[in-house]
């Protein structure tokens, strides 16, 4: 049996930075009791009853992995014991750790072998919603299912009647709703990554999320897809943005009312419910407006929780984030290049001089500042530091400028791990809000400048997240020293 409708698209170490927590946010019992992990092989009913039952990789037999919550300011000591038949590791995205715990094989940990149990201890520094993957053959192994929540609730969050949390994620499923095993294929690699035509909410294909009318929800969203560009509308609602990237921002409605989430954004949402009883509303998504689809409805059910949604304050609390001091920034340039339909002839590959067609052989299409880190199949399946050197590197407790120019054809949500940073400008005009955030999307031929205090000492990754472009060259560090 075919699937179809939406489900189908038919059309298409704790050390370190533990300093930087301010006294106020350190409870008196700091450490939390040790979460657990186990990454391995697992089956969920993933496009409803009528199909099979998808075979996935997944972190306690679940997609997405346990939600984990915590209070800003906890400690947290989480043992992963990795059940999968090769080595993997769990990167914390956006949470600024001790380079020790960032999870990149060879560059800040050596990979977890199978059977094998490695523990990740930080502190939670920021509030905000974040989330985990592997950075070991992160092209699969979260194409497979490996993603979950880390939420780190404000000490005084901001008062709803729900909190909730939607991983958006896509697979790429075949007739019997199995995952389709060409991972790595190239035509993904060297264009706009790996699209999937079954898109998932919290690891499911939802027909409706259950509503009532007169109340106030914050809705969480985390883009976990590989290469989906989410862009959704929340039909006769008028969403207000309220974090993105986890960190507090003005509150404002999104720009044309569409929320946009490249891989690994996050964005926080206070959604006031002002339908009636039995009303329903739709969820679209029409970033690619040729293959526009309805995500899933709002349903509202036969009761009103209040005559409207409460109208107090939604502003968050700012996290201890450093402020670039811009009068003193060292500035440097980034130049991202390569992929079909660029102007890229070649670039340095292990040293040499390499020509596109040869990279292409060898896995490879994109580069930073003309370096590509590696194909696919080379290096831990494009995730690893193994032998990359900087492309920067920044004094300790320098402000620092960063100039990016994407010159390719295809867009780049680029990701800086350990620090947060502040969007200054795209194409020379500053940005309304200096949002805070760890994964900014360029679009092709766009240019966008960034500021981050360089606090963090290490290496530090800095890549594509679409993760087929990952593991295909564009990706390098940064040393903070």
């Amino acid at each position: 049996m075919p699937l179809t409708r939406r489900s189908l698209l038919l059309a298409g170490g704790a050390a370190g930075v533990a300093s930087m927590v301010p006294a106020s946010l350190r409870p008196a019992a700091a450490l939390e009791a040790t979460h657990t992990l186990a990454p391995g092989p697992a089956r969920i009913r993933m496009v409803g009853d009528a199909y099979p039952e998808t075979t996935v990789w997944a972190y306690d037999g679940r997609v997405p992995g346990p939600e984990i919550r915590v209070r800003q300011g906890d400690r947290l000591r989480i043992a992963v014991t990795n059940r999968l038949a090769e080595e993997t590791t769990v990167h914390w995205h956006g949470l600024r750790v001790p380079n020790a715990m960032d999870g990149v094989p060879h560059l800040t940990q050596p990979p977890i072998a199978p059977f094998e149990t490695f523990i990740y201890e930080f502190d939670a520094l920021d509030a905000g919603t974040f989330w985990y993957h592997p950075h070991q053959r992160s092209h699969e192994q979260v194409g497979r299912g490996l993603h979950g929540a880390l939420i780190v609730e404000e000490r005084e969050p901001v008062p709803v009647d729900r909190d909730l949390c939607w991983m958006l994620g896509d697979s790429r499923l075949k007739g019997d709703a199995s995952i389709s095993n060409d991972f790595g294929a190239m035509m993904d690699m060297s264009h706009g990554g790996r699209v999937g035509n079954t898109v998932t909410v919290n690891g499911r294909v939802l027909d409706e999320v259950p509503v009532r009318a007169g109340e106030r929800v914050r809705l969480r969203l985390v883009n976990a897809a590989n290469a989906r560009i989410f862009g959704l509308r929340f039909r006769e609602h008028r969403p207000t943005v309220i974090a993105i990237d986890g960190h507090p921002v003005e509150p404002h409605e999104p720009e044309g009312g569409r929320i946009v989430l490249a891989p690994a954004m996050r964005v926080d949402l206070v959604l006031d419910m002002t339908g009636a009883p039995g009303d329903r509303t739709t969820v679209i998504d029409d970033y690619y407006p040729d293959r526009a689809y309805r995500l899933l409805d709002l349903g509202y059910g036969p009761d009103r929780l209040r005559d409207k949604p409460p109208d107090t304050p939604v502003r968050l609390p700012a996290n201890p984030v450093a402020e670039p001091d811009l009068s003193a920034a060292v500035r440097h340039e980034v130049t991202l290049g390569g992929g079909m339909m660029g102007s890229m002839a070649g670039a340095m590959v292990d040293g040499r001089m390499t020509d596109m067609r040869t990279m292409l052989r060898q896995g490879m299409a994109w580069a930073i500042n003309g370096v590509s880190s590696g194909g696919a199949d080379r290096h831990g399946g494009g995730d690893s530091g193994r032998a990359m050197a900087p492309i920067l590197t920044i004094g300790r407790g320098r402000t620092c400028v960063i100039a990016m120019a994407n010159e390719t054809a295809w867009p780049h949500p680029m990701h800086l791990h350990g620090h947060t940073f502040r969007v200054l400008s795209r194409n020379g005009r500053p940005t309304r809000f200096k949002e805070w955030q760890d994964t900014v999307l360029l679009a092709p031929r766009e240019r966008v400048e960034i500021a981050f205090v360089a606090d963090n000492p290490g290496d530090w990754m800095f890549h594509c997240h679409i993760l087929e472009h990952q593991a295909a060259g564009m990706m390098s560090t940064i040393r903070v020293a």
